[in-house]
């Protein structure tokens, strides 16, 4: 007789939730540029003319130089090229020089509501590994739209808290993105997506210190992100085994930086509309060279100054009314704020910022030169700015602010802006942001070649990335 049949008895296991890196890296692994909305893909392009014609201004100043002496010191010479300078670096050694000529200025882009400058960490490091695979225009357009959105979600999940506790959040951040971005270059799949970003939660750190002593670090921020991501992917690509929760992790990024507001974090924000909500779109570009968080004071204090006609004599009181959890960014210490000691400062100066804009009715590149930096008349103002935080702020969908100025015959002007312009509804149109590349560009570029390179922007996608970045390093 044959034994009576048993049926095995099974326990239902528990479904596991992807981890947000594993999420992410699905997204990733599928990614397409077919997918990427015409006017996506355009809008990128405009952001790309934007920060290589702040790259070409950038090659004007010593800061540029004196980082790629130090960079070639290190690295020799290698096959990657460079915007606006006709040397080639190793790949890693030029994503971190072009990262440099694009932030440098602090004239480049940035998505308001989550507080990152996502063009100068994306676009050297597509560049870059585009270029040593010998990869499409319309991969190395892809992969920079794709380092737009990653980065923007990673860093807005975080809702701004990375200002808090002194990090910069750009140069955190963009080490995840920029993983995202050459392993996707390279066709790594999506396990090993997940080992890139498990490695660069060891490497992202970005302290702002150097807002004390106007100090040349930030510049290298996004670059540096762009070497992490890079020798991520290798990584990955070669079996390097990486932690799974790098960014919800018990030591995770959001855990570890963000202390006492990491219960604030969107985790969600990280993945969500992934493909169908695209914030490259929502990306605003510069009209002043200058920390961001500056430019509506800025703006508030030309209309007045337009409006009235005033003269630095008129004035006897400024009060800029700013966000109040940017005060310790562009109001503090008051001292070095109030008289910068160099370019640097004064770009996070919203006192120096805001009298240079009373007495000269514009601000641009001429006016982070020595000679304004050192106008009595400037500084004297400047020593008559304050600073309250503004009752009215949009902050941090905008970065709205304003200016309240007392006049010596005792009258009181008031101006202020809720929607910082370049962004959102005032967002720059495209022959603005034309005219801004132009201005750039011509510091150092022949009035032809200024245009070829234009055109080639544009027109990335009918260029392989090789011939793209040959026509951005000649300068002829």
């Amino acid at each position: 007789m044959n034994a009576p049949e048993t049926k095995a008895i099974t326990t239902a296991q528990p479904v596991k939730s992807p981890t947000v890196s594993q999420s992410l890296s699905d997204y990733v692994a599928g990614y397409r540029y077919e997918a990427i909305p015409p006017a996506v893909r355009e809008r990128a392009k405009y952001l790309m003319l934007d920060a290589i014609g702040i790259a070409y201004a950038s090659t004007h100043y010593a800061f540029a130089h004196h980082i790629l002496s130090g960079i070639r010191s290190i690295a020799g010479s290698g096959a990657s090229g460079l915007i606006g300078l006709s040397d080639k670096l190793p790949l890693r050694d030029a994503v971190l020089m072009n990262g440099a000529l694009v932030h440098g200025l602090d004239y480049d882009d940035t998505h308001v509501g989550a507080i990152v400058h996502p063009t100068a960490s994306a676009l050297p490091c597509a560049m870059g590994v585009a270029e040593a695979i010998d990869a499409s225009g319309r991969d190395l357009l892809a992969a920079y739209i794709l380092g737009v959105e990653t980065v923007v979600r990673v860093c807005g999940a975080a809702k701004g808290g990375f200002h808090h506790f002194g990090f910069h959040p750009t140069g955190i951040t963009a080490h995840f993105s920029c993983a995202l971005q050459a392993g996707w270059l390279y066709g790594l799949n999506a396990r090993q997506l997940t080992m890139a970003q498990g490695f660069v939660g060891s490497t992202a750190a970005a302290s702002q210190e150097f807002l004390e002593e106007g100090a040349w670090n930030k510049r290298l921020h996004p670059g540096w992100a762009g070497v992490a991501g890079i020798t991520a992917a290798h990584l990955a690509r070669n079996g390097y085994v990486g932690p799974s929760k790098t960014y919800e992790g018990r030591f995770g990024l959001y855990q570890s930086h963000l202390q006492t507001l990491k219960d604030e974090v969107d985790y969600g924000y990280v993945t969500d509309g992934l493909g169908t909500r695209w914030e490259t779109s929502e990306v605003a570009i510069k009209p002043y060279p200058v920390c961001h968080l500056i430019h509506a004071c800025a703006d508030a204090a030309l209309v007045l100054r337009e409006k009235h006609k005033l003269k630095p004599e008129d004035i006897e009181s400024v009060q800029a009314l700013i966000p109040e959890p940017t005060i310790h960014i562009i109001a503090q210490p008051e001292a070095s704020k109030v008289k910068p000691a160099n370019d640097y400062d004064a770009k996070f100066s919203v006192q120096f910022v805001t009298a240079a804009s009373l007495v000269l009715g514009r601000f641009g590149l001429a006016e982070l030169e020595q000679d304004t930096l050192s106008n009595t008349t400037i500084l004297d103002l400047a020593s008559r700015v304050s600073y309250a935080a503004d009752p009215d702020t949009t902050y941090p969908k905008y970065f709205s602010g304003g200016v309240v100025i007392k006049l010596r015959n005792g009258k009181t002007l008031r101006h202020h802006e809720p929607i910082n312009r370049g962004t959102g509804e005032r967002a720059l149109t495209g022959d603005e942001i034309s005219a801004k590349y132009r201005d750039n560009a011509a510091m150092v570029l022949p009035s032809r070649r200024v245009e070829q390179v234009r055109d080639a922007i544009l027109g990335v996608e009918s260029l392989s990335a090789r011939e793209f970045m040959a026509v951005l390093g000649n300068k002829g």
